[in-house]
């Protein structure tokens, strides 16, 4: 009797154990075959030109992990990528300024997820160029170009009124987060600017490329030409006198992709105009959407110094994740 029920038990024992086994297997391919169904579909995106250029190479690599999820991107400035976001026009929303409390309760749920900035651009043919190199305007003449209209001429920007040749500014018509943060650091707002308004950043830099004349501003990889890693062809990117000492220091002339870079990761670059290029959905993100921003903030970093950008801070990469997970 007693070897009956030490055998009963010991069948019971086995039996349970294989239960247990089965299940436990159950509920791996049962989360392989989730992880398997949310990695399938359509993640639409607009907004920011600044972060277009990013998307796209985030975009190409994660298909090669997931080739099942599709991406359509497009750039059309910030303020789209936020009505797009808000309208469920799209999943996500590429937004390269700050959001506001309004927008946030409107639905807006945001992370960061790079760092560029804005840089003042002229036409490589500028008629005072040489002295704007080795003298370069500071922040109060900048605001007097762009936010007052009291500088009119380059003469008066350098000081020589003896040179008459106007200042033809340019800005954008589009909303945007480039206009949004350059007038930031003037002490405006976007509608302050002025200029003759053009849509689009590589249209605001074709118009002083074909402009002697001109001046305007914009995002980091499009001052610069990724390709070259040098600023494009027929403009220059205009050294900004930080420190109003009134000489180009070393630092602050920059002359290619890499040492702007190096000025905005290291802070000595103002911010603004440097700031962070934010990734923005309707309510906190789920699904494919979430998994693919959660892997722009993780995987997805070893693109950005690459591509032209500069990575967050590791607390504020655990701080984003902490917020979309």
């Amino acid at each position: 009797m007693k070897k009956s029920i030490s055998r009963f038990i010991a069948l019971l024992v086995i039996a349970t154990f294989l239960l247990s086994a089965c299940a436990t297997n159950a509920a791996t391919t049962a989360s392989t075959a989730a992880t398997t169904t949310e990695q399938k579909g359509t993640i639409a995106i607009s907004g920011a030109f600044a972060l277009y250029p990013m998307m796209t190479r985030w975009a190409e690599e994660y298909q090669k992990i997931y080739p099942d999820v599709q991406f359509d991107v497009s750039a059309g400035g910030a303020g789209k990528g936020m009505t797009d976001a808000l309208s469920n026009a799209v999943e996500i929303g590429m937004v390269s300024r700050d959001i506001t409390p309004e927008e946030e309760t409107q639905g807006a749920y945001w992370v960061p997820v790079v760092i560029d900035a804005v840089f003042p651009t002229i036409n490589a043919e500028n008629p005072v160029l040489d002295t704007l190199l080795k003298k370069p305007l500071n922040k109060e003449t900048f605001t007097k170009i762009f936010i007052t209209g009291e500088i009119k001429t380059w003469g008066d920007a350098i000081g020589d009124p003896g040179i008459t040749d106007e200042i033809h500014v340019y800005t954008r018509s589009d909303s945007c987060g480039a206009a949004e943060t350059w007038a930031k650091y003037l002490g405006g707002k976007q509608e302050d600017l002025l200029g003759i308004g053009v849509n689009s950043d590589p249209a605001l830099l074709d118009a002083v490329v074909n402009d002697p004349l001109g001046i305007g501003y914009n995002n980091l990889n499009y001052a610069f030409d990724i390709s070259t890693g040098k600023t494009v062809t027929g403009s220059l990117v205009m050294p900004i006198d930080v420190n109003e000492n009134g000489v180009t220091d070393p630092d602050e002339l920059l002359e290619s992709t890499t040492e702007a870079v190096a000025a905005v990761a290291e802070g000595k670059y103002p911010a603004p105009p440097a700031r962070k290029l934010n990734l923005v959905t309707n309510g906190k993100p789920e699904g494919i959407v979430q998994s693919f921003i959660i892997w722009v903030l993780t995987d997805g970093q070893q693109y950005v110094n690459e591509s032209g950008y500069i990575t967050l801070t590791e607390s504020q990469i655990q701080e984003a994740l902490g917020k979309v997970q």
